[in-house]
């Protein structure tokens, strides 16, 4: 989750825990997740308690959860936490989701890692991180790839970076057992000469039918801040970035999670309260999407907030 697209940015360091090494004595190949639809996803970065998750009933209302973040060096932050938990205990909470409905995922990357620009094997990465989903029995992986530098070059191998990774994490994360979805900024779901190879537009060519959906960064781009630009008519400097503008650039409608900030503290700019978020939801349902809501991050969206963000039309 990141700043803005509109230049390659110093990142601010982000707050984290030691890394936790990857485990190799992978868990057996099992059936895990069924990817829901619609999504309701919330990302925890935050410190929540020693548990590292709340109890499910705090997140009644979502059916997926993503302990963030996986990065390059290791597990950070609460996807660090939970790898840490003892065995029996996080098998423990795994349960209680599971009767709850709620997947727990992890999200690789994040704002801070830049995965092609320094030089990371695409192979080795999904490999590395696909074991991790693995070893702490987890349903599946959220791609937070946010490499600027890479993607604003334009020539290409951000975007071949990416498909190979997610060809990569295919093989041993099936679909239909694990969920794998990418949590793209919305302007790199649009057509724009900042990014000439294509950013997501080519990505979603090469392998959209391996990812199950897109956490859509709606924010962060002075832009989003209505209905009708979150949801119609995006405007500069990223026309055709808004949800039925990227429908309209070929990626599947039914795949494009909305996401938003849960306070206006969790971005720069592009927060809209849960209650009137839930009209512009309304208004999308209303035109035939179906995709979801997707929120970063706990505790700042709770249940309360995406029950008011699904407005009348998801029960």
């Amino acid at each position: 989750m990141i700043s803005s697209v509109s230049a390659a940015l110093a990142l601010a360091s982000m707050s984290s825990v030691l890394a936790v090494p990857v485990n190799t004595n992978v868990s057996p190949l099992v059936s895990r997740a069924t990817a829901p639809s619609p999504a309701f996803v919330i990302y925890s970065d935050k410190f929540v308690s020693a548990d590292v998750l709340p109890p499910a009933a705090q997140l009644a209302g979502y059916n997926v959860v993503a302990l963030s973040f996986l990065a390059l060096q290791g597990a950070l932050d609460q996807a660090g936490a939970f790898a840490n938990l003892p065995a029996d205990t996080r098998a423990a909470k795994k349960a209680e989701y599971a009767q709850a409905g709620i997947n727990i995922i992890v999200s690789a990357f994040g704002e801070t890692d830049q995965p092609t620009t320094s030089g990371a094997d695409p192979v080795g990465t999904a490999n590395t991180m696909a074991k991790f989903v693995l070893t702490n029995q987890l349903d599946g992986i959220d791609v937070d790839y946010e490499d600027l530098t890479a993607m604003n070059k334009g020539d290409g191998a951000a975007e071949a970076w990416v498909t190979t990774f997610t060809q990569t994490l295919r093989q041993t994360l099936p679909q239909g057992q694990f969920i794998l979805t990418h949590a793209p900024l919305a302007p790199w779901l649009s057509p724009n000469a900042q990014f000439a190879a294509g950013a997501y537009l080519t990505v979603n060519k090469n392998v959209g039918a391996l990812i199950d959906w897109y956490n859509i960064q709606f924010y962060n781009q002075n832009l989003y801040a209505d209905c009708e630009g979150l949801l119609n008519t995006a405007g500069a400097p990223f026309p055709g970035s808004s949800l039925f503008e990227i429908a309209a650039n070929g990626v599947d409608l039914n795949k494009l999670v909305i996401g938003k900030p849960g306070t206006a503290a969790d971005a720069t700019n592009g927060f809209i309260d849960p209650a009137t978020l839930g009209t512009c939801i309304d208004q999308a349902k209303a035109k035939g999407w179906n995709a979801g809501v997707m929120a970063f991050q706990f505790p700042d969206a709770d249940a309360a907030w995406i029950k008011a963000a699904k407005g009348t039309s998801f029960a």
